[in-house]
């Protein structure tokens, strides 16, 4: 079912775009469709610029070897190793605006595996004040907020699946005030079903409340985008605070939707878990270089009573730099050095439990992240002192990166 809803999917979009073309070629100057191709795909606006359809489509290939997950239990290093080639993500993208230029709507389709990821209406009149509905990354954690297809290194680090909220169903309201200036900042207030990517309702009566203030010191904001591929002349940077809530029978979120953590390897009952977190995060920067941080710290307490309130807290620091951008004025591929650690305690009660990522990253900007060769090495150890168990290994991966 879901494999024929992607077909029929594409073949509405070829059709738009063929219709679309014929109005053009049969239509005079003063009515033709305007037709360009933008960093967002293939861009169609209407003559009255009261409407616009924009396509575009991004894979990824990856070769990962001994394997391409991150270990969370001992058994993740015991797996026989083995050489991995894979599509790792195949997605469409078509947004735009209708009705009115600040009426905007997206909707992002993973085809690999057959998942409706995002689809939104955006109200942008103002903006100091907008409104969103639907289902979309929520804005949480820096990290998780840039797109795949526009991070640093080749996959975000080991603190993304215990702290992000990924996708959510609900409503938000956000905005910039005082661009900049001194008091620049963004922020975004959302509540939510709490439930994760594609549930339809909520598995109780709470829901999830999430806020986000982002406060850009420099005058200006940093990009949802890794790296400083622009050789940015001025410095940007940003220091955030962000915080949820939600009571619901999940630990954990990803795209796959609602999920656990380790510990709760059964789902809990509606409503059993109330968890809060907050994360804290810094970006910079400049002249090709680049940074970025989060560290965060989230609490489990299960409602029935059933087990001690559980904390878990970890953080990250990664940077990098474009050597070869000769002042900016570099035209061709542009290569770039990065790296990452990262740490994360499942249970601050057991501080001789821990995981740490040491990562390093190659890239090469064909096209900026549009066409990007990416190759990383990473060190992972695992220390359940708990246990007296440790565990460690290294992984090599490379990933080409095609935007269209």
């Amino acid at each position: 079912m879901e494999l024929r809803k992607a077909i029929a999917l594409f073949i509405l979009v070829a059709t738009i775009t063929v219709n679309a073309n014929a109005v053009q070629t049969k239509e005079n100057d003063s009515t033709k469709v305007d037709i360009q191709y933008t960093s967002k795909g293939f861009q169609f606006t209407s003559p009255d610029s009261k409407y616009r359809l924009q396509i575009g489509g991004r894979l990824q290939f990856r070769y990962a070897y001994p394997g391409d997950q991150d270990p969370v239990t001992f058994d993740d290093f015991e797996e026989q190793t083995r050489n991995i080639f894979k599509i790792n993500r195949a997605r469409l993208k078509v947004g735009g605006f209708a009705h009115q230029p600040w009426l905007k709507y997206y909707f992002e389709y993973e085809l690999s595996s057959n998942r409706l990821l995002n689809f939104e209406v955006m109200v942008e009149k103002y903006k100091w004040l907008s409104f969103r509905a639907g289902q979309w990354k929520v804005d949480y954690s820096r990290e998780r907020s840039i797109s795949s297809g526009k991070q640093q290194m080749l996959e975000r680090s080991i603190i993304n699946r215990p702290f992000t909220l990924d996708r959510q169903q609900g409503v938000s309201a956000y905005g910039r005030v005082d661009q900049g200036n001194l008091l620049d900042f963004n922020y975004s207030l959302s509540i939510l079903t709490g439930s994760g990517r594609g549930a339809r309702d909520n598995d109780d009566r709470h829901l999830m409340y999430v806020g986000k203030v982002y406060w850009n010191f420099l005058g200006d904001g940093v990009d949802m985008s890794g790296s400083d591929i622009d050789y940015l002349d001025k410095p940007q940077a940003s220091i955030a605070v962000a915080g949820a809530t939600n009571t619901s029978m999940y630990t954990r979120f990803s795209s796959s939707g609602g999920g656990d953590l380790e510990g709760y390897e059964d789902i809990g009952q509606p409503g059993q878990y109330q968890v809060d977190q907050y994360v804290i995060e810094s970006a910079f920067e400049y002249k090709g270089f680049s940074w970025q941080s989060e560290y965060h710290q989230k609490r489990i307490k299960d409602t029935r009573g059933w087990a001690a309130d559980h904390y878990l807290w970890g953080y990250y620091g990664q940077g990098g730099y474009i050597f070869n951008h000769n002042g900016g004025t570099h035209k061709g591929t542009l290569m770039e050095v990065a790296g990452r650690y990262a740490y994360y305690r499942p249970d601050k009660a057991i501080p001789r439990n821990s995981t740490e990522e040491y990562a390093l990253a190659f890239n090469m900007f064909f096209d900026g992240h549009r066409s990007k060769l990416t190759t990383d090495v990473t060190y992972f150890d695992f220390d359940r002192g708990s246990m007296d168990r440790r565990a460690s290994s290294w992984r090599v991966r490379v990933q080409y990166d095609f935007s269209f």
